[in-house]
């Protein structure tokens, strides 16, 4: 089933009635991306089933303690952003999975080789999709700095070449050479970084969103996202999440260049602003489509096989995570 995401950039009172997410919007005509039939009155309903991710983006935003409690129990990610539109919180359930305490503990016992081979993976096929893109841009002739003078045959070879726990840090290698590539030339020595110039509000926003989808996705599974494989900043409370989430990065960069190149042909000031626009795109995020196991799924369904696989390699099932490919 398809998981909507749901944002609310206005003033709202949100509750709950008959399993339904009541919606009253005291000014319907200027709500930010709810679906149309939405905006044609002032109070409306959507199944709690439907709803996968909530992004609150206004402090006169009221919630009933009813419909938190639903929403959760559907294992919805409920994200709350500050005073600059930026997701800051994420509200997710303790507990969405049968055998919960048996996969923390196999998460909790597990071995150094095996979080090294793990990471080994994820690197892997973090770079081989980070070669996609900027080969996608390239076939496609979008305006990015690549040429036919600079392939993507290096990267793959550094993805081939990533050792169990990538000790060469060739993860690092590839992003050097990929930030600096898939971006318009209009954009000179563009640096990924939080606080850095835009578009990185517009990766930041992006990664926000799929963190949210990604923890998610790791606690139906019956995964503590705060304990990761490669991650270990111990003020960080989503390290697991921040580890599956490399190899579907990518495809929010893909999403984040097409905007950008949107934003020049249409000769635009290139201090690129979060506007509603611009949000609406990006929370089309979860509803991406992307290959995984040699099916189409969406990007939301996919980061679910992704953490069912790994919970698999915790309990010694399987020894490989699967992760969705460019195709």
């Amino acid at each position: 089933m398809i998981k909507n995401t749901l944002h609310f950039g206005n003033p709202a009172y949100l509750s709950i009635k008959n399993s339904q997410l009541v919606i009253k919007l005291p000014e319907v005509e200027k709500n930010d991306t709810l679906p149309e039939s939405f905006k044609a009155e002032s109070v409306r309903t959507i199944p709690i089933e439907d709803i996968g991710v909530v992004v609150i983006d206004n402090k006169q935003i009221t919630f009933t303690s009813g419909l938190m409690e639903a929403l959760l129990d559907n294992n919805c990610a409920v994200i709350t952003c500050d005073s600059k539109s930026m997701p800051q919180g994420l509200l997710l359930p303790l507990e969405k999975n049968t055998t919960q305490s048996e996969r923390f503990q196999a998460q909790i016992d597990a071995s150094l080789p095996l979080k090294k081979q793990l990471w080994q993976q994820t690197v892997q096929q973090k770079i081989e999709n980070q070669a996609a893109v900027l080969s996608q841009c390239k076939m496609q002739n979008v305006k990015c700095k690549i040429t036919e003078n600079v392939p993507v045959t290096n990267m793959l070879k550094w993805a081939s070449d990533v050792k169990s726990g990538d000790s060469d840090n060739l993860e690092g290698r590839a992003a050097a050479y990929y930030w600096k590539n898939i971006f318009a030339t209009k954009i000179e020595d563009f640096t990924r970084g939080k606080d850095g110039v835009p578009p990185n509000n517009l990766l930041n926003y992006g990664y926000a969103i799929l963190r949210a989808v990604v923890a998610r996705a790791l606690v139906a599974s019956g995964l503590l996202p705060t304990l990761g494989i490669h991650h270990h900043n111990k003020y960080n409370a989503y390290c697991l999440a921040d580890d599956v989430m490399e190899p579907y990065r990518p495809f929010v960069d893909k999403l984040v260049a097409g905007i950008v190149n949107e934003e020049i042909e249409q000769c635009r000031n290139l201090e690129i602003e979060l506007t509603k626009e611009i949000k609406v795109k990006l929370l089309q995020i979860p509803v991406l489509d992307v290959i995984i196991g040699g099916q189409r799924s969406l990007l939301m369904s996919a980061a679910g096989q992704t953490t069912a696989s790994l919970a698999k390699c915790y309990l010694g099932e399987i020894r490989k995570i699967a992760y969705p490919v460019f195709q």
